[in-house]
């Protein structure tokens, strides 16, 4: 998957948490659940697009972390609301998936740049 590709598919992934979030009853505590979700399921593409227009290979891993901690954080957030709304499980555990995908892909972007970084630091 190009950067491009991967670009459209952290924005497809917020708008997807936003329309699934739109539909759930939004009581105290899913309020807070789903602002906190929604914020940072938009970051991990937000800060895609910064990685994306990086000055540096150090500057590149720095924002892919931060993108990792936003896909993982959005993790935590889904794994709350299954817990919440155990009858939205199915659904909740699809948006997931995706979201560890997504993880998984940023992980080994970081493990790739990482390694290239550090094979040009000794050269």
């Amino acid at each position: 998957m190009n950067a491009d590709e991967f670009r459209k598919r952290t924005k497809y992934f917020a708008i997807r948490i936003g329309h699934f979030c739109r539909t759930l009853p939004h009581d105290t505590i899913a309020r807070h659940y789903i602002s906190q979700l929604v914020r940072c399921s938009s970051s991990v593409g937000a800060n895609y697009r910064a990685a994306c227009r990086a000055k540096s290979k150090p500057d590149f891993i720095y924002k892919l972390r931060i993108v990792e901690e936003e896909a993982d954080e959005s993790l935590f957030w889904l794994e709350l609301l299954a817990e919440f709304h155990p009858d939205r499980k199915k659904e909740i555990g699809e948006i997931y998936r995706e979201a560890n995908e997504l993880l998984s892909m940023i992980v080994r972007s970081i493990n790739t740049a990482t390694q290239k970084n550090l094979g040009t630091e000794k050269s």
